[in-house]
């Protein structure tokens, strides 16, 4: 199908394209360890390396643990009544510098790897879920934000991507050497071991006091980080808006008022945020002095050497330091799968229903259109058409009018196979449309919106969307025919101007002109003009009909339209209110029967005296 504005989205219940923007907040997984499951299937062909990062992790980490022992190592080869066992002592700093040295290898290597893996992984699964909104049906997006669909696409895989590239292999490296530091403690002195875990329930307390206080801190801090973001879109958007009503001064008392909120919560985070290491430092250090004291006692006993007590300071200070770590890993991994588990669940939606088994492809239709018996609603509780029944014939110009939410739009919907219809059926030349398949269907529409849109790029590229495989010259006879040829020659760069975002450097007439041209280009056997003039001057408007007429040719032609004046010429006209068509006929006749048409007619016309 061959669309005026952006491509795969439906028109919505009530006759306007696009939708929300917004962003949810990040909450925890409902389901950690099944999306864990899942991701871990979804990697694919990535298992192999992530199990090689696994056993480097693996062999870094015991390198880790080794150290502390080499260390005491050397100093007990120095310690007896100053006679150095040189021996011991070389065969203790060569080890030594061989474990740093592996492990500095090993550290590249890992984040190299991990480098490589989660890019390929972050790449797949963004392909895999955009390719996955192709495929869903326009009710999806009907009832979905755009933005949180965004934030799925972009901050949801974002989080993904920092969990596997970082969290990942800090997590299971800091599992192994808390273990192993653990372990290593034991196994060197039960005693020192026992002392050195008198930090653990101050570290546990301390963590978990901070914490609570910090996250309501950083929550209030992202709060108002949003408000001045929003405050600041407003206000340039709005602009031209702030400067006509002399708001400035307004704009710039409300904007430092946020600015101030934000600088006061922010720095309350960060001053609380910032106790936390200080105090841990203290901890650590009287975890140190406990092993000192106990170490001194059991060394000046006999019971351990002091290269013991220099291993055991090494090991408890690696014991403490993954138990920070971790608390930090805890929150990114937590984002991190609830960012998956959100991408999951669009992968779960239940995409478009797929052709049935015999349909057939619409070639060369002739554009007949007739709705039989047929019955809708977007909801099954609540109908939006009733027993829908009209004939459109093979070149014929249909109009479709009535009050905001009547149901004209959803009859385009359900013509263009956005929905398929709850009961009844509709035909293109005498055949059910779903016989055919739907991408025949859709290719033989063409689309005129009120919102236009445009893509960035340029002037030819944006007509050339209906027909990538159009030449230059067919090109400038589409914009020609949409009387859009005059205003482009008299551009810097003609055809090779290049548009801002979505023709923001056009007017609203010419964009619709430009949208014209790309219907035009396209060559659809129905046209479907919705509210195509609705929104620009009269005179503008007139461009746009002569325009339009050009492309109404030869061609079966819906048009929904609010401005009367705009449907005389129509072959029917349909009335269309709470579902169902309350009259139908030419413009003449159904003036004559002085009915609903006529009412909106002299309602139209007293509104254009008094105006």
């Amino acid at each position: 199908m061959q669309q005026a504005s952006l491509p795969g989205r439906g028109m919505r219940p009530g006759g306007s394209f696009g939708g929300h923007r917004g962003r949810g907040p990040v909450v925890k997984p409902k389901n950690a360890k099944g999306t864990f499951k899942r991701l871990w299937l979804f990697l694919g062909k990535e298992q192999k390396l992530l199990l090689l990062i696994f056993l480097f992790i693996i062999f870094d980490s015991l390198l880790t643990l080794a150290a502390p022992y080499l260390i005491g190592r050397s100093v007990d080869a120095m310690t007896p009544a100053r006679n150095v066992n040189f021996g011991m002592l070389g065969n203790a700093i060569t080890a030594l510098v061989l474990a740093y040295f592996m492990d500095a290898v090993l550290t590249f290597l890992q984040g190299w790897l991990m480098a490589g893996v989660s890019g390929r992984i972050v790449m797949n699964l963004r392909k895999t879920l955009f390719d996955k909104l192709q495929k869903l049906p326009v009710g999806f997006f009907d009832t979905r934000p755009n933005g949180d669909i965004m934030s799925r696409l972009s901050n949801d895989i974002d989080n993904v991507s920092t969990t596997i590239s970082q969290s990942t292999t800090q997590l299971m490296s800091g599992v192994i050497v808390l273990t192993g530091s653990f372990v290593m403690m034991i196994v060197l002195s039960p005693l020192l071991t026992l002392a050195s875990l008198i930090t653990v329930p101050m570290v546990y307390f301390l963590t978990r006091m901070i914490a609570k206080k910090t996250s309501v801190l950083f929550k209030g801090q992202q709060m108002q980080l949003g408000m001045l973001n929003s405050h600041v879109e407003e206000t340039i958007s709005g602009w031209n808006v702030v400067k006509a009503f002399n708001h400035e001064d307004k704009a710039i008392e409300e904007f430092d008022e946020v600015n101030k909120e934000l600088c006061n919560v922010g720095m309350k985070a960060q001053i609380w945020s910032g106790f936390l290491m200080p105090i841990m430092n203290v901890i650590n250090n009287i975890g140190f002095a406990m092993v000192a004291i106990v170490g001194g006692i059991l060394a000046v006993k006999g019971m351990i050497t002091v290269g013991v007590i220099a291993s055991f300071l090494s090991y408890s200070r690696q014991f403490v330091r993954p138990l920070n770590d971790l608390a930090n890993i805890f929150n990114t991994l937590q984002s991190g799968l609830a960012g998956a588990e959100r991408v999951f669940e669009v992968l779960d939606e239940e995409e478009e229903k797929p052709d049935v088994p015999d349909a057939v492809a619409l070639m060369n239709p002739k554009g007949q259109v007739v709705f039989e018996d047929v019955s809708f609603g977007y909801r099954s509780d609540v109908p939006i058409l009733k027993h829908i029944s009209f004939t459109s014939d093979e070149g014929s110009s249909t109009a479709l009018v009535g009050p905001t939410g009547a149901g004209k739009t959803t009859i385009v919907n359900l013509l263009t196979r956005f929905y398929d219809v709850s009961a009844g059926r509709i035909t293109i030349d005498g055949r059910d449309i779903r016989d055919y398949t739907r991408d025949s269907v859709r290719r033989c529409f063409g689309i005129v919106l009120q919102d236009t849109y445009l893509f960035s790029g340029t002037i030819k590229e944006n007509i050339k969307y209906g027909n990538p495989e159009a030449t230059d010259d067919e090109v400038e006879d589409a914009a020609q025919m949409a009387n859009a040829d005059e205003f482009i020659k008299r551009l810097p760069d003609r055809y090779d101007t290049s548009l801002a975002e979505n023709g923001g450097n056009l007017s609203q007439g010419q964009r619709q002109l430009l949208a014209i041209a790309r219907v035009i280009l396209a060559k659809p056997s129905i046209l479907i003009l919705d509210e195509a003039t609705s929104s620009i001057d009269t005179r503008t408007e007139l461009h746009i009909q002569d325009a339009l007429l050009q492309i109404m040719k030869g061609r079966t032609s819906f048009i929904i339209a609010h401005r009367l004046n705009t449907i005389r010429d129509a072959d029917a006209i349909m009335v269309i209110d709470h579902g169902e068509i309350v009259e139908q006929g030419s413009h003449s006749s159904l003036l004559e029967e002085k009915g609903a048409y006529y009412n909106m007619v002299r309602h139209q016309m007293q509104n254009s005296i008094t105006e």
